[in-house]
């Protein structure tokens, strides 16, 4: 099957391998942007470092400490924003039509990227 869409609680995702231009689809509640295979490449890995770099600054922070971390790519831009095991994360599409995403939590979004298999 080349068409994969999930949803969670307050977000989707979406996967069409068959599809001519956008193939990836990420959304909240009550928005979606769609994907082009390079921009959802580049969003699955720098939100993979993201979350490893929010991890390793953990080992530095006082309990109540909150942190903020980016990363970019040429097509994407991504902020993690918050305590290293329940952050935020935004997202800015840098490229052709420009967008702009924000989950509240990013750590589910995590993981049922992962769940998305052929990458």
């Amino acid at each position: 099957m080349s068409r994969i869409v999930k949803t969670g609680n307050g977000w989707r995702l979406g996967w069409d391998a068959a599809a001519s231009e956008f193939k990836g689809l990420v959304g909240g509640e009550n928005w979606a942007i769609e994907l082009t295979e390079e921009e959802w490449n580049d969003f699955r890995r720098l939100n993979e470092q993201l979350h490893e770099a929010m991890r390793q600054i953990a080992q530095e922070l006082m309990d109540e400490e909150q942190i903020s971390c980016e990363l970019e790519s040429d097509r994407i831009w991504l902020e993690a924003e918050g305590f290293p095991n329940a952050y935020s994360l935004r997202l800015i599409v840098q490229t052709g039509r420009k967008a702009e995403g924000y989950w509240e939590n990013a750590l589910e979004l995590r993981e049922a990227m992962s769940t998305i298999e052929g990458f």
